[in-house]
């Protein structure tokens, strides 16, 4: 699975499938990585979700998967213990062997809860053993409770929970004294406070450490909520503590409202950046995360293709050639020689012709070439070339990605070096795969990913203008397409400075069945 995504989505819980939701219904390319241990797993059931309520955790989940799936989302099982930034920006993920890029990453791994280390606790949790009012309270409406006491909170939780029952004790445990306002609050509200270590939590109730049974149907506890942050602090990213009415509860993860971290290009929402947010909040905050990865994902296109039209559009190549008597050698590409020379000759479509060096050797090979490109000043001098050689080339000044070719038309269709935005690429080679006659050959050539520190001092931010083989293979439907070669090869060139250097083609050669 070596690709890169628009968005990967580390976790896949309610804020992790809502963002990718989002953005999968922006037409993103979105993979979800799962490590299938929700927080509320021990719960029979999420409440509090308009539309949802009462609904089986894992239901819940089930449904949103199946949702995403809609809209392209993949969404795979797998932890994700690290990830890193890449040297052309984007962040690489690796999972069980597998290299994964993306150019946005949402991180919703949510947290760990830290139970109280007494006997019976964590065999209760989530069923008899509870800590939101919001999330089951209702379920325990009337029954006998239990609000065990660690620090300040143990009183609100026991004012809340007084909300659902008459019958509700406060075992101070390890709480500090009650001051007299607050036990003059329980008193006035009926809440009986019982002092002593409490030993362990069972059926018929609560063991106090002297060996008293206290009888209580269900117990509240304060956990110590911690964020699953360890593929953030991987990034960079340190958590903070989280206080509540002066109490450490927990950690999170900093983030803006819309789940914008310290790291560009890094986002994180639901519970590793809230603690206190339940299932229908986390999945806001993903929606909200998704949002705003869109609208940064589209400020990045914007500014690429203004460059792009800058540096590579018509107006561009026609200053360009314009400043040069000669742009290029005038030797035809390496890689079109040595994968059309056993080639018998026909009609062939030369892609981005420019002064016609290729069109030209094709054409004295017997090839009927039609040589296209969007600067008139390199056909004008490729049809020169041509008078003088007496060959017959038919020279076309378009834009194939406006204009396509004529379908079916052409035994060789031959794309030297249009390095394109990912975009335009995949659209144009999709024109140009269609124009190639049944048994005919595509013989696609570019710049190698490898290769691209080499470039980025002359084209930052131009890193999808660069492709493997493996990426233009994925395009060729297998049943149409035979792949004859698909590799990087090596070839030798000269630097800005004249010096001797290796770089690397990406070569694609394939034959219509």
């Amino acid at each position: 699975m070596d690709k890169t995504y628009d968005v990967v989505v580390i976790g896949g819980g309610a804020s992790g499938l809502s963002g990718a939701l989002s953005l999968g219904r922006a037409r993103r390319s979105v993979l979800v990585i799962d490590a299938g241990a929700p927080r509320n797993a021990p719960a029979a059931h999420v409440h509090n979700y308009l539309g949802r309520e009462g609904t089986p955790p894992e239901e819940l989940l089930a449904i949103g998967r199946r949702e995403v799936a809609q809209y392209g989302v993949e969404v795979i099982a797998g932890k994700v213990p690290a990830a890193s930034r890449q040297a052309d920006g984007t962040f690489g993920v690796t999972l069980e062997g597998q290299r994964i890029s993306a150019r946005r990453l949402l991180v919703a791994t949510g947290l760990a809860d830290e139970l109280p280390d007494i006997p019976g606790v964590a065999e209760g949790w989530g069923k008899t053993v509870l800590h939101c009012p919001y999330c089951h309270g209702w379920e325990v409406r009337d029954q006998t409770l239990g609000i065990l006491g660690q620090g300040a909170l143990s009183i609100h939780q026991a004012q809340l929970f007084r909300q659902l029952s008459k019958d509700v004790v406060l075992f101070r445990h390890t709480a500090p004294p009650l001051s007299d306002d607050e036990a003059e609050q329980l008193t006035a509200r009926g809440i009986q406070v019982v002092e002593g270590k409490v030993a362990g939590w069972e059926a018929g109730g609560v063991r106090m450490s002297g060996g008293e049974l206290v009888p209580r149907q269900a117990l509240v506890v304060c956990t110590r909520a911690d964020a699953s942050a360890e593929v953030l602090a991987s990034l960079g990213l340190d958590t903070a503590e989280l206080e509540v009415g002066g109490q450490e509860v927990g950690t999170y993860v900093p983030a803006d409202p819309r789940g914008v971290t310290a790291v560009p290009g890094v986002w994180v929402a639901g519970n590793a950046s809230d603690p206190r947010a339940q299932v229908l909040t986390s999945a806001a905050a993903g929606l909200q995360a998704g949002a705003a990865i869109n609208a940064d994902l589209i400020a990045e296109e914007t500014r690429l293709a203004v460059e792009y039209d800058r540096v590579f559009g018509a107006d561009a190549w026609e200053t360009r050639y314009r400043e040069q008597e000669s742009r290029w050698s005038g030797n035809p590409n390496p890689e079109l020689v040595t994968e059309t020379s056993d080639l018998a000759p026909g009609t062939a479509l030369d892609v981005g012709c420019g002064e016609g060096a290729d069109a030209l050797w094709l054409a004295r090979r017997g090839w009927r070439v039609t040589a296209t490109d969007i600067s008139t000043v390199a056909l004008a001098r490729a049809a020169a070339s041509a008078r003088q050689e007496g060959l017959d080339v038919e020279w076309r000044q378009v834009d194939l990605l406006a204009v396509p070719p004529s379908v079916a038309a052409y035994d060789l269709v031959s794309a030297q070096f249009m390095q394109l935005p990912a975009t335009k690429r995949v659209s144009l080679y999709g024109h140009l795969a269609a124009a190639v006659a049944p048994g005919g050959t595509l013989l696609l050539v570019g710049h190698h990913p490898s290769d691209m520190l080499k470039a980025q001092h002359q084209h930052p931010g131009m890193h999808d203008m660069f492709f493997t083989a493996e990426q233009l293979v994925a395009d060729l439907d297998p049943d149409v397409w035979e792949v004859l070669i698909a590799e990087k090869r090596p070839r030798q060139s000269s630097d800005a400075e004249g010096r001797q250097t290796t770089i690397h083609d990406t070569v694609v050669r394939a034959r219509k069945r």
